[in-house]
């Protein structure tokens, strides 16, 4: 069983910067590819970003088209932990933040194949 708690999130202004992250405990990160994914209010959650197991290709990472060139996701197995950098944010990347656990050794923007998953942090960009 794997239990993920997300933190860093809160309230900045547009152009700022956050970096979110997520400890996992009951088992070693590096065994599962992991993600980030966000849900703003009224809509459906979306995939964020993905880093592969480090068994799949130590650090292959995939990113939304929305938040290239501005976020990146890293992870630290000897933490246990997956970090998500924000930079230039934007009132459009406002939203719960999900971190999840997948099945999947490479990156995966697909939900359904995340078997556990954090309760979420708050981040919220004004304008």
């Amino acid at each position: 069983q794997v239990q993920l708690v997300e933190s860093g999130g809160g309230l900045v202004q547009a152009g700022t910067s956050l970096t979110l992250s997520c400890v996992c405990s009951g088992r070693s990160l590096s065994n599962y590819g992991m993600g980030w994914f966000r849900q703003a209010p009224g809509e459906e959650r979306e995939f964020v970003a993905a880093v592969a197991a480090i068994s799949w290709s130590g650090n292959t990472t995939h990113l939304a088209d929305s938040v290239k060139g501005r976020f990146t996701i890293s992870r630290d197995n000897a933490k246990n932990v997956v970090y998500l950098q924000m930079n230039s944010l934007k009132p459009e990347d406002t939203g719960i933040y999900y971190c999840a656990a997948s099945w999947r050794l490479g990156p995966t923007s697909n939900p359904r194949e995340y078997h556990s998953w954090g309760q979420g942090t708050q981040v919220t960009v004004s304008s």
